[in-house]
């Protein structure tokens, strides 16, 4: 075989590549099978015509086809990298090498190009890009979110210690308790979304009527509305609104949605709840009269991490993620959100609809009534914790609530000060030193004389699977960290009810 039958051969058995030849004045004079698949013209049609009809118009403007042609004519050949266009019009993005070809005399015979279609490897390298630009805004975003409630608690303690004033105290304890509750939140809501990514939220379902979770959810969003001077309204159908479903995971729904009101309506402005069943479902509208939403954001405001505000300032605050969760939250239940808006400074309302459910209710059980207590009477707790400072903050606490307290700050003193002291609960937390919570838990469990001490997990670790993995070792409780003193002294209450009461599984389910 012949060179000339090889280069035959070579044209036309090669697709992958687009291989294309040009005569000294850079037209095209050659085109293989992967040219024409490429590029989308035939042989025939191309034929003739000029390099530049391959580039984009604004490439051909600029004159680069020409400038490729000079740099090859002059160094042998010319690498390029660029936009390029199909016969339909579409662009694809190409990496390739224009060679001039010379006889052995020297004389320019004209020029060989070969082209690769790398469009996928493009799209990628944008999303990745796209993807690290986004990770360090939204690490910028936490951060801000992070510091604002850190200053104000410092700026708090700070007044509470040089302060005498009583009335500036009891100001600094309540902003100390609202921005550790805050920060509390940004945990839990970046925890939820990584669960959410990954897919692993669980729903603890039940016989509900929406109208409770409403209220619920209304109420803590009440501290944020009024500081804003918000109107709330609540129009709520008589009936009852029954579903099936996981009332934390709805009332976190709906918290989110009044927040999301909250951050984007001006001082002074209203915002509505509206819900009624429609057949086989229930719709909720929240509808508020705040700043709007743009027509171009509207299909991605459930987008993670998404908001429309970037600017510095970021007066609203917030990462972006209250409204992915809520949607998620809303799909695991069967149903689906969807925004709307007349435009900026036109209001919002989100609408949620879920699957209605018939039958009746499911009873709450009543919490157990309380009675006056000597607080001699109330037990002796164990704290184990390894972070000092808050060990001793929770004992303090607990020891102003009348309890009989002993610390320890890992595994073995844990268990050693348990054996002298043969506690009535034990409050521990997970990733101890020497031997973590759970090891703990179960020697507790096996020694004499302790086996009845209630174990309480006290810790930063909240997932399902860390929820199971307490049960399993014998925890009655998973708080997770901050936990509100509230809901703490309420549970050591109903355990020394269930104390007093007598001998028995007294086990609750694990609290959220």
């Amino acid at each position: 075989m012949g060179v000339e039958e090889q280069y035959h051969l070579l044209m036309e058995c090669v697709t992958d590549f687009a291989i294309f030849l040009l005569d000294p004045q850079g037209r095209i004079a050659g085109w293989n099978a992967g040219a024409e698949r490429i590029f989308g013209y035939s042989e025939r049609e191309i034929l003739g015509e000029p390099f530049g009809r391959v580039f984009t118009p604004e490439d051909v403007e600029m004159g680069q086809h020409e400038s490729e042609l000079a740099t090859a004519l002059l160094t042998g050949r010319a690498d390029d990298e660029r936009w390029h266009l199909r016969k339909d019009g579409a662009r694809f993005w190409a990496t390739g090498v224009l060679t001039a070809l010379r006889d052995p005399a020297g004389e320019l015979r004209g020029y060989a190009k070969v082209t690769r279609d790398a469009t996928a490897r493009k799209r990628a390298e944008d999303k990745l890009r796209e993807a690290d630009r986004r990770k360090d805004e939204h690490l910028a975003m936490l951060a801000h979110e992070l510091r604002n409630p850190l200053a104000a608690i410092s700026n708090a303690v700070h007044l509470a210690k040089h302060s005498g004033s009583e009335d500036d105290v009891a100001w600094c304890l309540d902003t100390v308790k609202r921005q550790v509750r805050h920060l509390a939140r940004i945990t839990d809501d970046l925890l939820d979304v990584s669960r959410a990514m990954r897919g692993v939220i669980t729903l603890r379902r039940e016989s509900v009527d929406l109208a409770s979770i409403l209220h619920r959810a209304a109420e803590a969003a009440r501290p944020q509305l009024s500081r804003r001077k918000h109107r709330l309204a609540l129009e709520l159908s008589p009936e009852a609104m029954r579903l099936d479903g996981d009332p934390f995971r709805l009332k976190q729904v709906f918290l989110n949605l009044l927040d999301n009101a909250a951050r984007f309506t001006p001082d002074g402005g209203g915002v509505r709840v509206v819900a009624r069943q429609l057949g086989a479902e229930i719709e909720v509208d929240v509808i508020d009269s705040g700043i709007g939403i743009r027509e171009v954001m509207l299909p991605r405001v459930f987008d993670l991490f998404e908001q429309d505000d970037r600017s510095l300032d970021r007066s609203e605050g917030g990462l972006g993620i209250g409204l992915t969760l809520a949607c998620t939250v809303v799909e695991l239940h069967g149903g689906r959100v969807t925004a709307a808006s007349g435009g900026p400074d036109r209001g919002s309302t989100f609408t949620v609809r879920l699957p209605a459910k018939t039958g009746p209710l499911t009873e709450a059980s009543p919490p157990p009534a309380s009675r006056p207590e000597d607080k001699a009477t109330r037990g002796r707790i164990l704290v184990v914790e390894d972070n000092v400072a808050l060990a001793q903050g929770l004992a303090r606490l607990l020891e102003h609530a009348g309890y009989e307290v002993h610390v320890a700050h890992d595994g073995p003193s844990g268990l050693e000060t348990a054996r002298r002291c043969r506690p009535h609960v034990a409050l521990l937390d997970i990733g101890l030193p020497g031997m973590d919570g759970y090891e703990l838990a179960r020697r507790l469990a096996g020694e004499d004389g302790l086996g009845q001490v209630r174990l309480v997990a006290v810790t930063g670790y909240g997932a399902e699977s860390d929820r199971a993995r307490s049960l399993e070792a014998g925890f009655s409780h998973h708080l997770v960290k901050p936990v509100e003193m509230d809901e703490l002294l309420g549970l050591l209450r109903r355990e020394q009810v269930a104390r007093d009461a007598g001998p028995g599984d007294s086990r609750l389910c694990l609290s959220r």
